[in-house]
């Protein structure tokens, strides 16, 4: 820990990437705040103005401040984007966890469901599950979830099965722990880092795909501000004002690159030759 903590420390472009991240973790929680402008007020007087002093990013189709309405997107866009990933951290990893450690038919069964999921292309079967159970950030999220937990399950899985097999768990085992212990003190410790960091690099992926439902009406519903929907709705006024689809795709693209650019050093960070380089610089 104290390896990884300094490893922190010494690293200027992660401490960059982390504070990027949490700036955008920040403006999520205080948009309604900060947002100039209501996002639901209608005005037609000002439908469809440019950029300006009063309105950053101009107004869309129904006068609304696009700027404020991309400000509280974001609050929107994380809220799903989190629940999401949380669903498929928690139910992904547990399941492989167990099917791995204790195999048998709950290792059949789980990894027969992971691959019915795996035989269709992710966004596809998000699609369909989501047009099944109607439009709504719940069941976008939901089918997301449901497309995304067994690479999670498989991961965690291979990580276990690589685990049990050391000596330190075959020691554990002759000394008369538990199987729900082993897994707790020895195995989990173990395995937990790289789940947590298949979730951060994975938040920007599914930012984009729960986007993508939201720009076919399967996700988000007007009048909520959520980037996706925004394009959606800015889609026919393109040329006249293009604004309506810079505006979210650039607000889209930039919480892609951070979340990569985050994840992309963590993994260099977790990597066990870089710490164990830190560790003998420390002796």
């Amino acid at each position: 820990m104290g390896a990884i903590l300094k490893l922190l420390v010494k690293d200027k472009r992660l401490s960059f990437y982390v504070a990027l991240a949490l700036l955008l973790v920040v403006m999520a929680l205080v948009a309604d705040k900060i947002a100039p402008h209501d996002i639901y007020k209608v005005d037609y007087a000002k439908i469809l103005e440019p950029p300006s002093k009063e309105f950053i990013f101009g107004t869309d189709y129904m006068g609304r401040c696009v700027f404020s309405r991309i400000l509280c997107g974001t609050a929107t866009t994380f809220k799903m984007t989190f629940s999401a990933v949380a669903i498929v951290f928690v139910l992904g990893t547990s399941l492989g966890i167990l099917s791995g450690y204790f195999g048998g038919f709950l290792n059949s069964a789980v990894m027969r469901v992971a691959d019915i999921f795996l035989a269709f292309p992710g966004i596809i079967l998000a699609i369909a599950i989501a047009g099944i159970m109607g439009g709504g950030l719940q069941n976008a999220v939901i089918a997301i979830a449901a497309v995304t937990w067994p690479r999670y399950a498989r991961l965690s899985r291979s990580l276990v099965i690589k685990e049990k097999e050391s000596v330190y768990v075959d020691a554990a085992k002759v000394s008369g722990t538990g199987s729900f212990k082993i897994l707790g003190r020895h195995i989990f410790p173990n395995v937990i880092s790289i789940m947590i960091l298949s979730a951060v690099m994975d938040i920007g992926v599914v930012t984009m795909e729960l986007a993508g439902l939201s720009y076919l009406g399967l996700g988000a519903q007007p009048p909520e501000p959520e980037w996706g929907l925004m394009l959606a709705g800015g889609k026919t006024y393109f040329q006249v004002a293009p604004w309506l689809l810079l505006a979210p795709a650039l607000a889209i693209f930039v919480v892609i690159v951070i979340w990569n650019l985050l994840g992309d050093k963590l993994r260099d960070i977790l990597d066990p030759r870089a710490l164990k380089a830190i560790e003998k610089e420390e002796l």
